[in-house]
């Protein structure tokens, strides 16, 4: 078995770097660490945090194919992220004016949303609740 640790970080490529960028940033909260460009790949590489710590990889890559998304097809499903309070959350959404998914609550007592990244990349914000309170 491997000795894993913890997730280092999620590589994820977008079609439009500045669109991306601006909505993992502003729309996210998430902070750059560095931007490179790769000239031999024409490729920019972004690192991301997320209350300090390296998270996500952005990455454009020319003439990469649009994410297969409907139905779904193998490979990473979603992102999901906590938040403290599902409701605030799905406020702040529709303040950004970005559309999302009704609320619902999953058999375990978790309520979630889910919305897109710009590039139709399912992303879950999930609230725990105690179901046995």
């Amino acid at each position: 078995m491997l000795n894993l640790q913890s997730v280092n970080h999620i590589a994820i490529i977008a079609s439009d770097y500045n669109r991306s960028l601006s909505f993992y940033t502003q729309i996210l909260g998430m902070e750059v660490i560095s931007e490179v460009w790769r000239p031999e790949r024409e490729s920019m590489m972004c690192r991301l945090a997320l209350n300090g710590e390296y998270l996500i990889e952005l990455f454009t890559f020319p003439g990469s194919p649009p994410r297969p998304s409907y139905p779904e097809s193998c490979g990473l499903r979603h992102l999901a992220f906590s938040v403290p309070d599902i409701n605030d959350a799905v406020t702040m959404l529709e303040r950004m004016q970005v559309p999302h998914e009704p609320v619902r609550t999953a058999p375990d007592g978790e309520q979630c949303c889910f919305f897109h990244d710009p590039d139709g990349l399912p992303i879950e914000l999930v609230e725990k609740r105690n179901i046995n309170a």
